[in-house]
């Protein structure tokens, strides 16, 4: 067995040039994951992105007194002019789209859609059991398209 790296430069060069000589054809699974990756680059086209600006967990002075007992966290989202604010609790997660007008929220984890839910007039809406793991949400009404930046809601 010869030694790896070679010792030289003209050694190692010559190995490399051996590697990519002898390369054969790339596997169709390769292909189909690199042009499924390559499909994704425009999955948030059209879509703004809405940064955290506030999470109760680590920021308690700005919440001031909860309006209710029931809040475990409250984090807000500011994408351009809209903004999303939703409180977590044992039981679910409630929240509101400051847009105020119909559309839909959905909520994702990595492994897909977690749950999708109609905001009513006010832009309100409410979503079940958190997921585990991080979450990202969407919301699009007839004006405005927004995804959050993903956070861990446990």
């Amino acid at each position: 067995m010869e030694q790896w790296p070679p010792a030289g430069d003209d050694a190692l060069l010559a190995e490399l040039g051996a590697a990519l000589l002898d390369s054969g054809p790339v596997p169709e699974e390769f292909l189909d994951t690199a042009l499924a990756a390559f499909s994704w680059r425009t999955v948030d086209a059209g879509w703004t992105v809405a940064e955290l600006t506030f999470d109760s967990a680590c920021d308690l002075a700005p919440a001031g007194p909860l309006r209710s007992g029931g809040t475990d966290r409250t984090l807000t989202f500011h994408g351009g002019p809209v903004a999303m604010e939703i409180e977590v609790t044992r039981t679910g997660i409630v929240g509101q789209l400051s847009t105020g007008c119909d559309g839909r929220v959905s909520a994702r984890t990595p492994d897909g859609r977690y749950e999708d839910v109609p905001m009513d007039a006010m832009g309100y809406f409410s979503m079940g059991p958190l997921p585990p793991g991080p979450v990202q949400f969407r919301a699009r009404t007839a004006e405005y398209a927004m995804v959050t930046t993903w956070v861990l809601l446990r």
